[in-house]
């Protein structure tokens, strides 16, 4: 059984998708993130970083796994699934999902604050996230061209993009010029693990988003 510590974000929802993909039992704990649930002393016990998601492995001794795309790896490696054996594919995989963790995630991780959270509008710095959010959409949608998955066969590199891409318009980023990218979209988006995944520990809702971030961004 996995425990999952997470909440109603991007990298949540990868590790989410990760588990319903494979199938593995697990138990979700709401980190309210508005409240502060993720500072708390026992929650720093298994994330010292204070963030989300987190997993224990109650069947390995309670190992605790921080960090979103290590947990994809580590729940991947668990199941022997969405991550390949050979060691080119294996990794090929593993560098689009550094590709996602080291620049869409940041990326359009800024472009949500300063588009939608921050108090004061700085049209440079929003201009500057979004469009290199949508340049690495066109790497993205220049890869997909001639492939269904970003490595041929799905895998933990498609769940980890798609979890963030999916919410494009959040950091108002537009994809209608980029086909490849908007098949893949749907695609994933047909999955039903994504569609079960996405609502853990509950479904995005705009309005407590913003109220949850702007409590983050001003008093964080």
């Amino acid at each position: 059984m996995i425990d999952l510590y997470t909440s109603t974000t991007p990298n949540g929802w990868k590790a989410s998708i990760t588990l319903e993909e494979l199938a593995l039992p697990y138990e979700t704990h709401y980190i309210r993130l508005g409240e502060g649930d993720q500072k708390k002393p026992e929650y720093l016990k298994i994330n010292p970083n204070g963030r989300i998601p987190t997993i224990v492995d109650r069947d390995e001794d309670n190992f605790a796994v921080f960090e979103s795309g290590a947990i994809m790896i580590y729940l991947a490696e668990k199941a022997g699934r969405l991550l390949p054996t050979e060691k080119k594919k294996r990794s090929q995989v593993i560098q689009w999902l550094m590709f996602q963790m080291g620049g869409v995630g940041p990326m359009q991780g800024q472009a949500n604050v300063f588009f939608r959270y921050f108090p004061e509008k700085i049209p440079s710095v929003i201009a500057r996230y979004q469009n290199e959010t949508k340049r690495l959409y066109t790497v993205l949608d220049t890869r997909l061209a001639d492939r269904e998955y970003l490595v041929d066969d799905y895998s933990i590199a498609d769940i980890a993009h798609w979890a963030w891409v999916r919410i494009h318009y959040w950091a108002g980023v537009d994809v209608d010029n980029l086909p490849n990218l908007k098949r893949w979209m749907d695609i994933m988006a047909a999955r039903p693990a994504c569609q079960k995944g996405v609502v853990v520990p509950e479904p995005f809702n705009p309005e407590d988003s913003l109220i949850m971030a702007k409590k983050i961004v001003i008093t964080k």
